[in-house]
């Protein structure tokens, strides 16, 4: 049995019955998903559930097998990595992406590597310096010297230089201290703030649910539970499965976020 909830009327990107994987083994079996525009959504389930092929299938690394992606009402489903990034779908990977020798600056500016007017890159930057206080004060600074918090946030920060519709972050906390995981998680909430669409996979759910409008749970490479990040937070049978104790109170970083399109929603 399967109860309906309302959608967003317009969803920015839906992934329709996706299968995908490497070589012969499907890692997505049908996924049904909906992301909404101005929000951030989680994806949480253990390992191996899909979480970071569907970004992977999002983004153009990997293509479907079948199934759709669509993508501000287009079918990308075969479209390039590349003419994906033209569109706006920006992906930060888990592994370190930056270039240790190269300055903070200008690894940010070879976000814009595709763009080809340097005023507009220079406007970009100014602006991606006053939203990242790190990025103008560490500008000059090779970014190999950086801690591996602040240069997942250099990284975060990159993806603003082609003015992203939607920005895909996997793992981002991943083989971070506390303190540096509580700084890229603010650098989430930042972007909230500011109206990006955000589709995150984080294996710290707690964290991630807490910085979302929207939560998903994968399990088995299907869409198991959606709700909001709240609801997930507080559901004890998530709590038990993929928050590591009995579940609390939603913090309140993830109620004041904007009301997300939907409620909870079991698909079994």
């Amino acid at each position: 049995m399967t109860d309906t909830t309302a959608e967003p009327a317009n969803p920015l990107l839906t992934l329709d019955g996706v299968t995908a994987g490497y070589g012969a083994g499907l890692i997505l079996k049908g996924v049904d998903l909906t992301v909404a525009a101005g929000r951030v959504t989680c994806l949480i389930g253990p390992n191996g559930s899909g979480k970071s092929t569907t970004l992977k299938t999002i983004s153009g690394l990997l293509k479907p097998n079948s199934g759709t992606v669509t993508f501000r009402g287009e079918d990308i489903s075969r479209l390039s990595a590349r003419e994906r990034l033209l569109r706006g779908i920006v992906h930060v990977p888990q592994d370190r992406s930056l270039f240790p020798a190269m300055t903070v600056r200008e690894n940010v500016e070879m976000g814009g590597y595709v763009l080809r007017d340097r005023r507009l890159i220079a406007e970009r930057w100014e602006h991606i310096a006053a939203s990242f206080p790190l990025v103008a004060d560490r500008a000059g600074a090779h970014a190999g010297s950086l801690s591996g918090g602040e240069q997942k946030t250099v990284e975060i920060a990159r993806t603003l230089m082609l003015d992203p519709v939607l920005i895909l972050l996997d793992e981002p906390s991943i083989g971070l201290d506390p303190k540096s995981r509580v700084a890229v998680f603010r650098s989430v909430a930042d972007l909230a703030a500011a109206g990006r669409s955000v589709l995150l996979v984080e294996q710290n759910a707690r964290s991630g649910l807490a910085v979302s409008h929207t939560g998903v749970v994968l399990e088995g490479g299907r869409v198991a539970l959606t709700g909001t990040g709240a609801d997930l937070l507080s559901d004890p049978e998530v709590g038990r499965l993929y928050l590591g104790a009995a579940a609390r109170p939603a913090p309140p970083s993830a109620s004041s976020l904007p009301s997300p399109a939907g409620d909870r929603t079991r698909q079994d």
